[in-house]
C-alpha cells in the first residue's frame, strides 16, 4: 500500500477531509485526539459477537418477565407480585444486557496515519497509545470458529515493552493485521522524507559545478590577484624583489 492509497482510503472514509472519520454507527471520532497532520484510517469495536449474547438474554428476559407477569393469578398481591418481576426483569437486563452493550460501544480501535490508539471504560476510562514507529512485528490468530465468523487475535510487538500487546475479537483480524504493516511501513517513509526536506532547508539547495575542480581552481587564488597579480608576477615579481638599482 502506497501513500497515495493510504490517502484513498482516509478519503474514502472522509469525503469532507476534516479529520473526523465515523467508526460504526456513523459517530465522528474526536478530533481533540487527533494531531493537525493526524487522519483517521480505521477505526474498530470489538466483533459483533460480543453483543449477541447480550441481545439473546434481553429477548429471553423480556419474555420470561412478561410471562411470568400474566401467569399471576388475580388477587390482592398480583400489584405487588407483578412489580417484583419487573424489577426483577430491570435489574438482569442492566447487568447481562445494558453493561455488555456499554463496553462494547465505548472500547475503541482506532489506526490512525501515526499511532494506534486504544480506549475502553464505561465510567472509569482507560486509554493507550501507540506510535507506529514503535511497531516491530503485528501477527493474528484464529481459532476454526473465529474464521467462520471473520475474527480473531492480534498480537503487536513493539520497541521497549516486555511482551505483546494483545487485543482480542478484533474483527478482519487478517485485513487489520496487513492494514498495520503497511501503515508502519508508510510511517517509516513519511518521517523518512520529513528528514531528508529538514535537512535539506538546514543545509539549502547545493549547486553544481559544471566546469569541475579546475573551474574552482582558476578563480581569485589560483590565477586571480594571488596567482598572477603582485604575489605570482606583479610588482613584487619585478620590482625591489628581484632589480635592485646599482
Amino acid at each position: 500500500m502506497t501513500t497515495g492509497a493510504v490517502f484513498r482510503v482516509v478519503q474514502a472514509r472522509n469525503p469532507g477531509g476534516n479529520g473526523s472519520v465515523g467508526h460504526p454507527g456513523d459517530v465522528p471520532y474526536p478530533d481533540k485526539l487527533l494531531a493537525d497532520d493526524e487522519e483517521v484510517v480505521r477505526h474498530l469495536h470489538p466483533h459483533w459477537l460480543t453483543v449477541f449474547w447480550p441481545i439473546v438474554w434481553f429477548l429471553g428476559i423480556v419474555g420470561a418477565a412478561s410471562f411470568g407477569a400474566a401467569v399471576i393469578p388475580a388477587g390482592r398481591q398480583q400489584g405487588i407480585l407483578r412489580m417484583v418481576v419487573l424489577g426483577l426483569a430491570v435489574v438482569l437486563l442492566f447487568i447481562v444486557v445494558l453493561v455488555p452493550l456499554l463496553r462494547w460501544r465505548t472500547t475503541h480501535y482506532v489506526i490512525t496515519t501515526h499511532r494506534l490508539l486504544f480506549r475502553e471504560g464505561i465510567l472509569a476510562r482507560r486509554g493507550r497509545d501507540l506510535g507506529l514507529a514503535r511497531i516491530t512485528d503485528v501477527s493474528y490468530t484464529q481459532t476454526l470458529w473465529e474464521r467462520i465468523i471473520n475474527s480473531g487475535t492480534l498480537s503487536i510487538e513493539s520497541a521497549g515493552e516486555s511482551g505483546p500487546t494483545v487485543l482480542r475479537q478484533i474483527p478482519d483480524s487478517d485485513g487489520v493485521q496487513q492494514l498495520l504493516n503497511h501503515m508502519v511501513e508508510e510511517d517509516a517513509d513519511r518521517r523518512a522524507q520529513e528528514s531528508a526536506d529538514y535537512l535539506g532547508e538546514y543545509y539549502g539547495p547545493r549547486s553544481t559545478d559544471p566546469h569541475g575542480a579546475g573551474h574552482r581552481n582558476s578563480g581569485s587564488w589560483g590565477s586571480g590577484s594571488w596567482g598572477s597579480g603582485s604575489w605570482g608576477s606583479g610588482a613584487h615579481d619585478t620590482g625591489s624583489w628581484h632589480h635592485e638599482p646599482h
